[in-house]
């Protein structure tokens, strides 16, 4: 097929940013348990988007964070080789949240990273008339990082607003290659592991 496009992109940020809701809008299914509680996700899940021209495998890495225990420091080193493995990145980072030192020091880890993206995510959370100021903020730290190359895209996964966008936006960037995965299959996740996390899901959010 030709001019076919493929490769994997990574979906990174802090704990509780939207990364697995946002890869779930991208795939168009739930492959990732969401809750409102951080490090939700403790391991890479792959989603697999197949259109005609391309075919894109989105990982959704565990939060990334200044690891103060063992288990974060293995979860950051998790991300970083997701990150290094990667055809381009995500950087997610909540219309509702300031942005801080944590999110400075995942933008370090992807200064070598091109193309990378900047998904404003949650923006169905703030009031439209705030969205100019935060998009501003997000310029302004871009630049501060070192990433001004990247694109910035304000997005609502939970409503689907403007997730076909940066979908395309990032397919653009993919290499072109032959289709990696058959055109039926979302996810490489083993069928019971999925079952176990969507109980862990259920049980995290009945137990707090």
């Amino acid at each position: 097929m030709s001019n076919f496009r493929a490769g994997f992109v990574a979906i990174v940020g802090r704990p509780n940013v939207g990364k697995s809701t946002l890869v779930n809008a991208l795939v168009g299914s739930k492959i990732v348990i969401t809750s409102h509680h951080p490090n939700t996700t403790r391991n890479p899940i792959r989603g697999i988007i197949t259109k005609d021209d391309f075919q894109m495998i989105v990982v959704d890495t565990p939060g990334m964070h200044k690891p103060k225990t063992a288990l974060g420091t293995r979860l950051n080193q998790m991300v970083n080789e997701n990150i290094d493995s990667t055809d381009a990145a995500v950087l997610c980072l909540p219309a509702d949240e300031t942005i801080g030192a944590g999110d400075e020091y995942i933008a370090s880890q992807l200064n070598d990273r091109t193309p990378t993206f900047i998904a404003v995510t949650k923006v169905d959370k703030i009031p439209k008339s705030d969205l100019a100021a935060k998009l501003v903020a997000v310029g302004e730290f871009v630049n501060k990082v070192g990433l001004q190359k990247a694109e910035i895209i304000p997005i609502s996964a939970k409503n689907l607003e403007q997730t076909d966008l940066i979908l395309s936006l990032i397919a653009k960037e993919l290499p072109e290659s032959p289709q990696l995965y058959p055109d039926d299959i979302t996810t490489d996740q083993a069928e019971e592991l999925m079952f176990a996390d969507l109980i862990r899901e259920a049980a995290i959010e009945e137990l707090y």
